[in-house]
């Protein structure tokens, strides 16, 4: 699932791939952008910010991409087969002579000019795995609501960007808070903001995502997907229940024992796991 780590990665490959060489192919899939041609431009640079990818392009330009749920922009060496899904998911097709990136299911696609990004990611709070990090201001914005339930301060990118809903499932067990607790009833919140940092910086290389420093498929998380499930430190069984707004709800995973303090509502049966 798409947060900062995964963001992060993409563009270190997309990077790789693309910058200094001039685009031979540029095929952009969506309506709006059927007309636009950027062959022969140099990628200038391919950078993350929060959950969101620019690529720089010369002349000025920024495709700005974003995963959402389920995108994902895949790279290919030269003559390589394309295996990201199929061709009908396919959005964005950038290609040097020697590399082929390759977005698919990308839910927001959209090139604008550079001097402009603040359009699409101005919004943003301070980046977690960005260089514009500022503890001190992720910390006033959190702080700025008192009363907002703790999960959905910490899922509001405009607070601090890059937190999706696996770190905040697990963010929240890490630090035994319950996603319910009011956010101005964090005790020391200046640990929040830093232990939500190093989750981030420990697994932005790694393959897979670890919270619990153990490497079992099954272990690797405390309680994100583990709803029924044993806690891994108690033995609980891990609740799970929708928090949010309506029609913005996001799956919330907690021990109940772990985590004490304010409950969520019953445990969301069959439900999905909603992400970023």
């Amino acid at each position: 699932m798409p947060e900062g780590d995964t963001v992060w990665q993409t563009a270190q490959r997309l990077h790789t791939a693309l910058a200094g060489a001039p685009l031979t192919v540029c095929d952009l899939r969506v309506p709006r952008l059927a007309t636009a041609d950027l062959t022969g431009r140099r990628v200038l640079e391919v950078v993350p910010r929060g959950k969101h990818l620019l690529t720089r392009i010369e002349g000025g330009l920024t495709l700005h991409s974003h995963l959402r749920m389920d995108g994902a922009w895949y790279v290919y060496g030269a003559g390589e087969r394309w295996r990201g899904g199929p061709h009908h998911q396919i959005r964005a097709v950038l290609a040097t002579a020697e590399h082929t990136a390759v977005g698919y299911r990308l839910p927001v696609l959209e090139l604008l000019r550079t001097a402009e990004e603040d359009r699409a990611v101005g919004h943003l709070g301070p980046d977690l795995l960005g260089p514009d990090w500022d503890p001190d201001e992720a910390l006033r914005r959190l702080l700025a609501d008192p009363s907002r339930p703790l999960g959905k301060a910490l899922l509001d990118q405009r607070n601090l960007a890059g937190i999706g809903n696996v770190y905040k499932s697990e963010l929240c067990f890490v630090l035994r808070l319950s996603p319910w607790l009011p956010v101005g009833d964090v005790p020391s919140p200046e640990r929040l903001v830093a232990v939500a940092k190093r989750l981030l910086e420990v697994n932005r290389n790694r393959r897979a995502r670890v919270t619990t420093a153990q490497s079992r498929p099954d272990r690797r998380l405390w309680v994100y997907g583990r709803p029924g499930r044993p806690c891994l430190r108690c033995g609980t069984p891990v609740r799970a229940a929708d928090q949010g707004r309506a029609g913005q709800e996001r799956t919330t995973f907690w021990c109940p024992r772990c985590q004490p303090g304010p409950q969520g509502p019953s445990p969301a049966s069959g439900s999905s796991t909603p992400g970023n």
